[in-house]
Order: C-alpha cells, then structure tokens, then sequence
C-alpha cells in the first residue's frame, strides 16, 4: 500500500509538473485597443448633424423667397449653400465608412484571436478532464492518507492545492475567453450594422445633392429669361472682383511664409485633363454670355462636364477656398492658390473644393471639381492668373498647348481666333 501511495504521488506530480509547463492563460488573453475607437466615429456623427442641422436653417430661408417669381438669385444662392452642406455631410460619411472599415478589420481580427484563444484553452481543459479521468481512481484522500508522516502530509496537501488551483484556472480562463468571444461578435456586428446605416445615409444624401443640382439647373435656365436679374449678376460680378482682389491680398500677407517655403514650378500645368482645352470665354473685352451686351472677362472659361477634377496649375499654398457668399457670390465655389513666385492662380464656379484655406497643394493635385455655382450658365471652369496682384490673361502660360475656342464660327484653334 506503502509503494502504490508513493507511486501516485510520482504519477500526480508528474502530471503537475506537465501541467505547470502548459501556458497558464489562454494566448493573448489581452489585445491593445483598436486603433480606431467608436468616439472618434461619434465625433464625426456630431460634425454631420451640425451640418445637417444649417442645411435645414437654410431650408427655412429658402420657403421664404420661394413663392417670389423675381427671386431666382436669391433661390440659387440659398441651395449653392445647401449644395454645399450636403458635399460637406458626405465627405464627412465617406470618412466614418472609412473609418468604420479599419474598425471592422481590427474587430474581425480581435475575433479571430478571441476564437483561437479559446480554442487553445478549451483543448487545455479536455486534456486535464482526460487525464483526471484516467486517474479516476485515485482520489485527493487517498494521496493525504498515503502520507509516512506529517512532513509527508503537508507535501501531499500543498501538491494537492496547487493541481486544484491550476485546474480552476484553466476553466476561470475557458469561461472569460468565451465571454471575450461574445463580446468581439457583438462589437463586430454592431460597427457592420452602423457601417451600413451610414451608406444609406450616404446614398440619401447623394439623392438629395442631385435633387438640388437639378434645382439650380432649372433656375439657370429662369434666371437667363431675365433680363433685370442678369444685369444685377453682372454687377455683382464687378464687386466681387474687387473684393476677391482684397481677399487675396490680405491673405497672401497672411501666409506669406508658407508661401515663400513652398518651390514654385516654371510652367503652368493646365489645370483640366489634356482633352479637355476648348474655351468657351476669353479673358478680356467679350460679350457676356448673360446680358449680351459688351464686357470685361477677368479670366478664360473652359466647359467640362459636373465633377471634373480641376488640378492646381502650380505647387503652392491655398489662400482662398470658400463658397461664394455676400460679395463674392459671383465666383461661386472658388479656390485661390498663390505661389513662391508672385502668381496665383483661382478655379471658379466650382461644383465642390477638395482644398481648405492654408493647405499646401502640390502642382496637379485636385483643388475641386467642375460645377456651375455663382454667376454661371452652365458647368465650366473660370480660371484667372494673377502676377503680383493683377490680373493676366492665362493664356500667355500655355502658348506651346493645343487650344481650341467655340465660337459662332464654330471650333478653331486658339491661336487662329488670335491672330
């Protein structure tokens, strides 16, 4: 009897020192936090109902001129600005899908870990059951009362506690992992479910846009019945180059060191995807397109189609970038870049910008895209140059490129319309 309670006590010793060797815990029981955390997504959520709620302060304004037949500028102004609220709502959606994307990876992941922690600690445990059940006859009582003597006792007791202590663990562990796993499933799930709330969101937002580009479509076709309003856009147009002048000029104090540290290229990049040069406005003495009568065009107009990118002709530093309100209505949706070298140059009547005020902006980055905002009839692009303040005619910097204007006459190269 002696020999066989040695002879356990070397067997569950055994066993414990096999068992002490296993890993205690399940393998990356704890995960670093993701990355990317719900409060920053909240955050963006806030900034879109911000902007929801000035699209809906807009709306009011816009019911209030809405029965004056006379009142077609004032109705473009109001939904150019909810246009632009509503650019503003899906960028901001485009980065919580985003952002919502890294999540859904980094949750899918911690799921994955979580599955084969518990995988690894639940094999664990199947091999402890395994072995305590091919030790099924051996009981804890039977080791203490094997003891020679009290010494031997105490060993046996500590021995037992210890395998007693291990054994809990492992099922402590088992039990939490399986909860982690809950938890990730359900994190998981909730970011997917969120994730598509926000496209639908998106794609609302994407219906309304088009509702409302449609709107200012049909008021460009009012607005050109009318004489008198034409007139008044006209003048605007006067004013708000005077006041552009002043903006930029103040601004370009403003960030006359930013400027300075940015190297300005020699040429001018064309500003439009290379099939697309044919001009429907020169800089200069012209007709206005909306009076009829003689005018003064402060830059060149070249149609493109809604959402064509528009490219910075030059690297440099973006001092303007706003929709055009109060006395600069006229410009629309308007980006100034200046530049190292004395120019700037400005992208007008923009359906959305791409830049902020103070953005460095290499030459052929996207500063915006085509639109037909401000004092317009129709999407097009209206680009000025400026040297030093004043205005130049942009077609000096593209001399070597193959130009086209649409005229009466039809289609020419430029430089025949020139001559």
């Amino acid at each position: 009897m002696k020999n066989r309670g040695r002879l356990l006590r070397r067997t569950l010793g055994l066993l414990l020192g096999v068992a002490l060797l296993l890993p205690l815990t399940g393998p990356g029981i704890v995960l670093e936090a993701s990355a990317i955390t719900k409060a920053e997504i909240d955050a963006l959520k806030g900034d879109a109902s911000a902007l929801a709620s000035q699209r809906k302060e807009i709306q009011n304004q816009l019911k209030a001129v809405q029965a004056d037949k006379n009142a077609a500028i004032a109705k473009k102004k109001l939904i150019e600005q909810q246009i632009d609220l509503i650019q503003q709502e899906i960028n901001n959606i485009d980065q919580q899908i985003a952002m919502y994307d890294q999540l859904i990876t980094e949750k899918s992941e911690e799921l994955a870990q979580a599955e084969a922690d518990e995988k690894a600690q639940f094999d664990l445990f199947c091999r402890r059951m395994r072995d305590m059940e091919e030790q099924g006859e051996v009981s804890y009582w039977a080791i203490l009362f094997s003891s020679s003597s009290f010494s031997d006792l105490l060993d046996n007791y500590m021995m037992i506690e210890e395998i007693i202590q291990y054994d809990n663990k492992v099922i402590s562990d088992l039990e939490a992992l399986q909860t982690r796993v809950s938890a990730d499933k359900a994190a998981l799930e909730e970011a997917q479910a969120e994730q598509e709330a926000a496209r639908q969101q998106q794609q609302a937002a994407k219906d309304e846009l088009k509702a409302r580009e449609d709107e200012v479509d049909a008021l460009i076709k009012e607005i050109s019945a009318q004489e008198d309003q034409l007139e008044v856009m006209e003048k605007e147009l006067g004013q708000a180059a005077k006041n552009l002048d002043a903006q930029i000029k103040k601004a370009e104090e403003e960030y006359a060191a930013q400027i300075a540290n940015v190297p300005s290229e020699s040429g001018f990049l064309w500003p439009l995807a290379g099939n697309i040069n044919t001009l429907s406005s020169y800089y200069g003495s012209r007709t206005d397109p909306f009076t009829g009568k003689p005018g003064n065009h402060t830059g060149i107009d070249v149609p493109a189609a809604r959402g064509t990118p528009i490219y910075a002709a030059k690297s440099g530093v973006v001092t303007t970038s706003v929709l055009g309100s109060g006395g600069s209505w006229a410009y629309g949706n308007h980006v100034v870049v200046s530049h190292s070298d004395g120019t700037s140059t400005l992208y007008a009547h923009m359906n959305s910008r791409a830049v902020s005020k103070g953005q460095t902006v290499k030459q052929g980055d996207i500063v915006g895209y085509v639109g037909t905002t401000g004092r317009s009839t129709g999407n097009h692009l209206h680009y000025e140059v400026r040297v030093n303040g004043s205005r130049t005619d942009p077609l000096n910097y593209y001399k070597d490129k193959a130009l086209y204007y649409r005229g009466k006459g039809g289609v020419a190269p430029v430089w025949d319309w020139m001559k």
